[in-house]
């Protein structure tokens, strides 16, 4: 299982130091987020001072972008590090694409990411194979590549590249909380990232089952698609209740529901979403009780947390990384430990 590092939401200037340190702890991979700042940014220079690790987002907000942003910026990362970059992809909610970016939100999820995937790769395809860019579907007709605008192939050396499907040289992540997606990824991605708002049983009896038809539906295997899992954990009473403030808030929204339902709980995440309609944040947390503590969260003592973590999510999880993000000097024997056991 490899132990990948969440990003901390920090100014551009802190980056060199974090992608240094995170090197240095041996993380296997270094993930941004899209949350108060731009996901791809801080990439350039994670790849500037680093040299083994990689590096990517997850996730980038596709749909306030189109293939060409996307397939334009992924490219350049790639060359820049020797190809350590994952594009990481995932389509946020209805409320946020139209209302925080200003978007309009598909009728079909899924339709619109699966032609935001194949967009991307017909646009690598065409630079790094030399053919014809001529991608035609519902939300994308793509038919113009003129020689001044085409970066040309991705100099790397044979093998150095990781292999996506049908031979695209940046792999692609997608992240999701229903079954949608996650055989999406199946069919057509490299890897998945399970949202944090997961529980052991929902990852083994929803999502995997789910990825699994979509393997099956695109004559592929479970090697073919990497499972990246962002666990939350707790061993002390203050993470606890920062636990409990997270998972509150991610319980909810109205499309995370079904996450709640598999256990029971599916009335608690209607009054979830009630609180937060009203703006009654507050009074959240309270209605997460210890037993959906613990379903969410691995709640145990600091030197039991590497053997549990491997015993909650094995045969789950291929990549892992905490949901607290990593910061030089904060923890840093944790970190190490951690690396070393797990």
């Amino acid at each position: 299982m490899k132990l990948d590092a969440a990003f901390p939401s920090v100014l551009l200037s802190d980056v060199p130091a974090i992608a240094a340190a995170a090197e240095a702890i041996r993380f296997d991979a270094l993930w941004t987020q899209e949350t108060q700042h731009d996901p791809f940014l801080p990439c350039a220079l994670i790849a500037e001072h680093s040299g083994r690790m990689n590096f990517g987002t997850a996730i980038a907000v596709s749909f306030a972008r189109n293939p060409a942003n996307l397939a334009y910026t992924a490219w350049d990362l790639a060359a820049q590090s020797g190809g350590r970059f994952i594009l990481g992809l995932g389509t946020q909610v209805k409320a946020h694409i139209e209302r925080r970016f200003g978007m309009q939100w598909p009728e079909s999820v899924v339709g619109k990411m699966r032609e935001q995937i194949l967009a991307i790769r017909a646009f690598w395809d065409c630079w790094q194979n030399r053919r014809k860019l001529n991608f035609r579907g519902d939300h994308y007709k793509l038919s113009l590549m003129s020689p001044f605008f085409d970066p040309g192939p991705l100099p790397f050396t044979p093998g150095r590249s990781p292999r996506g499907p049908g031979g695209s040289p940046i792999p692609i992540y997608l992240a999701g909380v229903n079954t949608g997606l996650a055989r999406l990824a199946g069919e057509v991605c490299d890897g998945f990232h399970a949202h944090p708002f997961h529980s052991p049983r929902y990852l083994r009896e929803v999502l995997l089952p789910a990825i699994g038809a979509g393997e099956k539906k695109a004559h592929r295997t479970m090697e073919d698609v990497s499972i990246a899992v962002t666990a939350f954990v707790a061993t002390s009473v203050e993470e606890e209740n920062f636990a409990r403030t997270q998972l509150a808030f991610y319980a909810s929204t109205p499309s995370y529901r079904p996450v709640m339902a598999l256990h029971g709980w599916g009335e608690i995440a209607e009054q979830l979403s009630d609180h937060a309609a009203h703006g009654e944040w507050p009074k959240m947390p309270l209605l997460i009780s210890d037993e959906m503590l613990r379903e969410f969260c691995l709640v145990t003592a600091p030197d039991r947390l590497a053997s549990e973590l491997k015993a909650r999510y094995d045969g789950i999880a291929d990549r892992l990384a905490l949901y607290s993000p990593f910061v030089p000097g904060e923890k840093d024997v944790f970190w190490r430990k951690l690396r070393e056991s797990v």
